[in-house]
């Protein structure tokens, strides 16, 4: 029988679920956190040490006392369970740092979701939350549901002043943010040939921003040639079934940008070419590679940024950098008056420098821009890649890297793309239902800001509560209960993988989400705290503010009103860890 590559490395077809060793664990600035929830399961010594990769680098260097003792505590947990894969702050950013480990046909997890960017080496790359990482420091495996799979053929090659971030956006553009829900995206075609590590890379990584569970290219001679060997990979058959094929022609393409406040709001540069900026950034796991500092540093050579702009320099790992310097880039870069910054997370996830000021307009490199993404909820982001950002700051203004001024048009539209805005004067709440029904694309950035993401730690939920859902819904805290029931629309829970939203509405004693669609790793992070989410769209377009809502997970059935609508009963092991209300309280049960 014919296989797409997820169901050769998992020996099983899609759909099903199965259990799996992974050969690398990742986790970052996180680890304290995970060391937490591990020592609540039961755990002492790390199974298997060898699986784990630790990098501190999203506020790193530490940007308060509070985080100082963080990274401290993490490296004391590196030399008492003996983890030899560890990189310190300003070594690089995790997903960088991957690049040194990945390697075809291997099974890798982490703890972010942008893990996926480790598909350009033919590996089987995904997201994870923090306490299923935990589990793993315990156990050494975890479930797997094997998923779809969306064949993408690459063809032709891409023009001049066209790069791997604008096809990423391209196809995000095309399908949307949710449009690769739980499914594997392999890439394909004579266009593949033409794309190098580098460019994969970038494209693997923004998998996420599609909803995908993972992204993954084929082994071939450019992945050799990079490794330095050859390497055995793993490969669909060529007679795969997919549930989606896709067939993109890069001759065809141009550049494009993703507007405010949502990654797949995608226009043509052109479209929105001349707007004022303010600040320019060029950097992040997405575009931080020396090909993209090169690229920026073309443009800028002997010229200097626009006075009103600030610039932003943020290589993605301490040999980047180093190489930077090595050839000239760096210098180039400071002398057209751009700030070069360590390695690090920061910048994009505004934690550490360049948060924009209120009423700014950000273009930058990064993989987002929800609103509030950088720090700021008062500023506007739009992403592009690296030579469009960095001519956009020398002219002050949103500029095509081409340099010409084009009139193109992005030919896809999606509906309902726009990050979710409650009006604070509407009551959403009644009968213990809080009604997000027509509020798609709620991403954990709104859920729980991410410049707290390491301030308040997961293991303490009642920190968490406060905070809870304050970028869409101020009342939320102060009213939810026991037993309450939230409906929401499409792609709930869309973004990182931070667990704090899915901690938060356990222990506040939320019963049960009822959407359209959930992100995957939100789905996951869910389960892992007891959390029930279902997925019945036909329910939540039914549900009328004041109707009774009624969940029976044990037979499947959810009530609205006199309506019931069925869903397939949850397998036996999850069901097992809701009633343990969670996988911490599971694992320390059934571990052993």
């Amino acid at each position: 029988m014919s296989k797409t590559f997820v169901e050769k490395i998992f020996d099983a077809p899609a759909g099903s679920i199965v259990f799996k060793k992974p050969d690398i664990i990742l986790t970052h600035d996180n680890t304290a956190s995970i060391f937490n929830t591990f020592k609540k399961m039961g755990g002492e010594k790390v199974t298997y040490p060898e699986q784990l990769l630790i990098v501190l680098d999203h506020n790193a260097p530490p940007t308060s006392a509070k985080l100082a003792n963080q990274y401290q505590s993490i490296r004391d947990i590196v030399k008492a369970q003996g983890i030899t894969k560890f990189h310190d702050a300003g070594k690089g950013i995790c997903h960088q740092i991957m690049a040194d480990y990945a390697k075809p046909g291997m099974v890798i997890v982490g703890s972010d979701s942008h893990t996926c960017t480790a598909g350009a080496f033919n590996a089987f790359a995904a997201g994870i939350d923090r306490t299923e990482a935990a589990g793993l420091w315990r156990q050494g495996e975890t479930w797997f549901r094997v998923p779809e799979s969306i064949k993408i053929t690459l063809l032709g090659k891409l023009p001049k002043g066209v790069y791997a971030k604008d096809l990423s956006l391209w196809i995000i553009g095309m399908i949307g943010s949710s449009g690769a829900d739980y499914m594997s995206i392999e890439y394909h075609g004579e266009g593949v040939n033409t794309l190098n590590i580098s460019q994969r890379m970038t494209i693997a990584n923004l998998a996420s921003e599609m909803g995908a569970k993972n992204a993954v290219f084929p082994p071939d001679e450019m992945l050799d040639e990079y490794l330095g060997e050859k390497i055995e990979g793993i490969w669909a058959d060529n007679d795969a079934k997919y549930t989606r094929e896709i067939e993109i022609n890069l001759d065809e393409l141009f550049p494009v940008v993703a507007v405010p406040h949502h990654v797949d709001n995608v226009k043509a540069l052109s479209e929105v070419q001349g707007i004022k900026i303010q600040e320019a950034m060029v950097g992040t796991c997405t575009n931080g590679r020396l090909e993209d500092l090169e690229q920026a540093a073309e443009v800028l050579k002997g010229k200097k940024v626009h006075p009103d702009v600030q610039m932003i320099i943020v290589p993605a790992s301490q040999q980047i950098y180093l190489d930077a310097m090595e050839n000239g880039v760096i210098k180039i870069l400071l002398e057209a008056g751009a700030n070069v910054l360590s390695s690090s997370c920061g910048p994009c996830l505004g934690t550490g420098q360049g948060i924009p000021a209120d009423g700014y307009t950000v273009i930058s490199t990064a993989n987002r821009n929800f609103k509030g993404r950088m720090g700021n909820k008062n500023a506007s982001i739009y992403l592009a890649s690296p030579a469009a950002v960095a001519l956009s700051a020398l002219k002050g203004e949103i500029t095509d890297p081409r340099g010409i001024k084009a009139n193109d048009n992005f030919p896809y539209k999606i509906e309902e793309t726009n990050t979710v805005e409650i009006p604070s004067d509407e009551d959403r709440y009644s009968k213990g239902v809080w009604n997000y029904a027509d509020a798609d694309n709620l991403n954990t950035d709104q859920m729980f800001a991410g410049n707290l993401t390491y301030s308040v730690l997961s293991s303490e939920p009642e920190k968490i509560m406060p905070h809870l859902f304050k970028g869409f819904d101020e009342s939320f805290n102060d009213r939810v209960g026991k037993d309450d029931i939230i409906i929401a629309g499409a792609n709930f829970g869309c973004g990182s993988s931070r667990e704090h939203p899915a901690v938060g509405l356990s222990f506040a004693g939320v019963k049960a989400v009822i959407c359209k669609s959930v992100n995957r790793i939100f789905y996951r992070s869910s389960v892992n705290q007891g959390l029930p989410i279902i997925l019945l769209p036909e329910a939540v377009d039914a549900y009328k503010q004041g109707d009774d809502v009624v969940v029976d997970l044990e037979n499947g059935i959810v009530s609205i009103g006199k309506k019931e609508f069925p869903f397939a009963p949850l397998p036996e092991k999850l069901m097992n860890i809701f009633k343990a209300h969670g996988l911490v309280n599971y694992i320390k049960e059934f571990a052993g």
